[in-house]
Formats: C-alpha cells, sequence, structure tokens
C-alpha cells in the first residue's frame, strides 16, 4: 500500500503519533491546498490565512477525520467553509476606502499613499497580467460558483467528489459550473493582451 493511502485509510486511531501523521499530510498537500486558497482568495495574504486557518481547523478536529476519505478532499471542504463564512463575514463588515480623504472631507488633500510594493514594475510578463485578468474574472464570481468552477477547472475533481465537499448534489454541482463558466468567459469575453 503506497504511504499516502495508509494515512488516509489507516485505522481509526493513530495512537500516540497523530501530530507527525498530521504533519506528514499537511507538507504533502500545502502546495495544492495553496493554489486553491489562491485562486478562492484571489490574493497571496489571504489565501495563506485561508490555509493557515484551515490547518489549525483540521488539526483540532483530526480526530474526527474520516480515514475512508483522502486527506485532501477534507482539508479542501475545510477551506472551502472557512472561505465561504469569510466571504459572508466581510459582507457584513463596513470598509473604508483607501482612496477616500483621510479626514473624511472630500475637499481635502490628505490621502493614503500606499507605495507599490514590486521592485520592478515593468518585469510584469504576459503570464502575470493573464493570471490577473483570471483572478479578477474569479473573483467576481458569486462565491459558490467560484469555488465549485476551482474544484473542477484547476482542481479537476469530478462532480461527484464536488457533491460530497460542497454538499450539494450533482445536479446543483452541474448547474453551478455551467453557470460559473458562463460567467467567466463573459467577464474574460474583452480581455486582450497589449
Amino acid at each position: 500500500m503506497a504511504e499516502s493511502e495508509a494515512l488516509t485509510v489507516e485505522s481509526p486511531s493513530f495512537g500516540g503519533n497523530a501530530g507527525g501523521v498530521f504533519e506528514r499530510l499537511m507538507q504533502r498537500h500545502r502546495k495544492q491546498a495553496y493554489h486553491v486558497a489562491y485562486r478562492m482568495t484571489g490574493n497571496h495574504a489571504d489565501a495563506e490565512d485561508l490555509l493557515q486557518e484551515a490547518f489549525v481547523r483540521a488539526f483540532r478536529f483530526f480526530d474526527n477525520y474520516r480515514r475512508d476519505l483522502p486527506f485532501e478532499k477534507w482539508l479542501f471542504r475545510i477551506m472551502s467553509n472557512l472561505f465561504v463564512d469569510g466571504v459572508r463575514k466581510k459582507n457584513r463588515m463596513r470598509t473604508t476606502s483607501l482612496d477616500a480623504p483621510l479626514t473624511g472631507e472630500a475637499e481635502s488633500n490628505l490621502f493614503l499613499d500606499i507605495p507599490d510594493a514590486r521592485t520592478e514594475p515593468e518585469r510584469v510578463t504576459l503570464h502575470e497580467e493573464l493570471d490577473e485578468q483570471i483572478q479578477r474574472a474569479l473573483a467576481s464570481l458569486p462565491a459558490d460558483f467560484r469555488k465549485t468552477v476551482i474544484l473542477a477547472d484547476i482542481e479537476q475533481l469530478s462532480y461527484e467528489e464536488i457533491s460530497k465537499l460542497t454538499g450539494c448534489t450533482i445536479g446543483t454541482v452541474r448547474s453551478r459550473l455551467h453557470r460559473g463558466r458562463k460567467l467567466l468567459r463573459a467577464r474574460l469575453e474583452g480581455f486582450s493582451l497589449r
């Protein structure tokens, strides 16, 4: 039996080495989980935050992990739920525009100037520009559509796997995927590389 299978189909108890097993699983799936988190959130900082929170939550509830379910699918489910919860929470929070005057008066000339963190902006490549457009288009999709498109098209999960991860019927998965792809196509339609 391969090591990855042994870690997911192991007996119901890991004995005294649950931390070591979790550590190996976390290291094995971190890169793929980060890519999913990045596609969900659209930026590196939020992706790291989502990934860290997902690993903390997974470790906290590792005793509840069903060994018949592959670890990455269980982790993606946790990330997916955290992401949706975060979107809901963010929609309830008030935000302040960084473009608004600091004093609150429209006539004020006091604006917050945030410098560009990139060291060489002229080196922005075609690939980065395309990635940015795709990220914007993905970010503009409703959360359920975005999650379904990411799981199907980026993570290459089957309808059945997505259904289990999201808790939706296969019909709902297909509908969300169709509608999400249609919206994504429409949003990327006018994209041209200068």
